[in-house]
């Protein structure tokens, strides 16, 4: 946990310290292989020699060029939520990051019921089954092979891959890249010396682009595409939910109210804005690492911090309720900060899509238009 710690610090130096040099020198070294293996890659498919396999429907991608939280899962939800709205049947498709489920396909939900748990399939998945009722969710690591079961059993005709922009083995109508507003590239390092985990240049793939997260003052260019659509995607709180009984409170519970917050995700900082946004006066928080599991001794620092701190409320993300699923008394004890991703303009993204996965083998155009608010 230190080193990844101090890894993010450096990561986020905006003037380098003389301390951190030999650090630097380090992550400089390590990344030397890692550059060679993606540009090596990237050059097998650029060239046709690594041909993608194609399926009979048409797929859409959700991903990014960073390391971290853009936005990734909420827009996967967006989309399935979307398109089963309009009459379509989507599958999700995930590689199950942190789940010990070994099969080559694993069913998350067939759409009706959820049929693993989250040490299985991981906490995304788990996730975003939860929020996409009627539409499957599989996990595998590879995209083909789950695709084709997608396809097969469950008749889907568009599959979604969630975190799928450097899987390019398999064949997509549709890539949608997330983008930090602020800084879309981090220190513009690739791993481990900084967050990219492509060069700047494979923004050229994506046929659209999604900015979350700062604000309208912030934002930097795209250089290199100043062509593609690019629109606006906002974390919007949507609700409070009582862990321990799944019963909806309004937002306002939280105006005014003292509580303690923590979370296990990949930007901490953003949950706490959201609470503050919200009125909430944040009197405790405690930050763990992304996809953290939970144990007993985090639970009883927390009811300490809580105590201490004299908050009347604990609240956390959804994602993190997904990991507190073995401890029901102290999910009894938890407020779920459900949040969604608005994208505006709505209608012009919406036309996109459905403009995008109308042909099987068409693609759509780079566009013409930015559609930033």
């Amino acid at each position: 946990m230190r080193v990844e710690a101090t890894v993010q610090r450096i990561w986020n130096e905006e003037r380098p310290k003389n301390c951190t040099a030999p650090l630097r020198a380090g992550l400089c070294f390590l990344s030397l292989p890692y550059c060679a293996a993606v540009a090596m890659k990237n050059r097998l498919y650029d060239r046709g020699i690594f041909r993608q396999e194609k399926l009979p429907c048409p797929i859409v991608s959700v991903g990014n060029l960073t390391v971290g939280g853009t936005g990734k899962t909420p827009t996967v939800i967006l989309l399935a939520n979307l398109l089963r709205e309009k009459g379509r049947r989507p599958v999700i498709l995930s590689r199950g990051y942190g789940g010990n489920a070994k099969a080559p396909v694993n069913i998350v939900s067939d759409g009706n019921r959820l049929l693993m748990g989250w040490r299985e399939a991981g906490d995304e998945p788990v996730l975003i089954a939860k929020s996409a009722p009627g539409v499957p969710v599989l996990t595998g690591p590879k995209r083909f092979l789950t695709g084709r079961v997608a396809v097969e059993h469950f008749g889907a005709d568009v599959l979604i891959l969630d975190d799928a922009f450097q899987h390019r083995a398999l064949f997509r109508n549709l890539d949608i890249l997330l983008v930090d507003a602020a800084l879309p590239f981090g220190n513009g390092f690739l791993l481990p010396r900084g967050p990219l985990r492509e060069p700047q240049g494979a923004l050229n793939r994506a046929h659209l682009v999604i900015r979350t997260g700062g604000s309208g003052e912030t934002e930097q260019p795209l250089p290199g595409a100043p062509s593609l659509p690019s629109f606006r995607g906002i974390h919007r709180p949507q609700g409070l939910v009582e862990a321990g009984t799944d019963r909806a409170l309004s937002l306002a519970e939280l105006q005014g109210k003292k509580v303690c917050a923590f979370s296990g995700i990949a930007s901490p900082e953003a949950f706490r804005e959201s609470l503050t946004a919200l009125g909430a006066a944040v009197v405790a928080f405690r930050a763990f690492p992304d996809h953290h599991p939970y144990g007993p001794s985090d639970l009883d620092a927390l009811r300490r911090l809580a105590g201490e701190s004299g908050a009347k409320r604990i609240v956390t993300t959804e994602k993190d309720g997904i990991r507190l699923a073995d401890f029901p008394v102290f999910l009894a004890e938890v407020s779920l900060l459900r949040i969604g991703m608005e994208i505006t303009p709505a209608e012009p993204f919406a036309e996109l899509i459905f403009a995008g996965l109308a042909g099987h083998s068409s693609r759509p155009s780079r566009g013409i238009c930015n559609h930033e608010a």
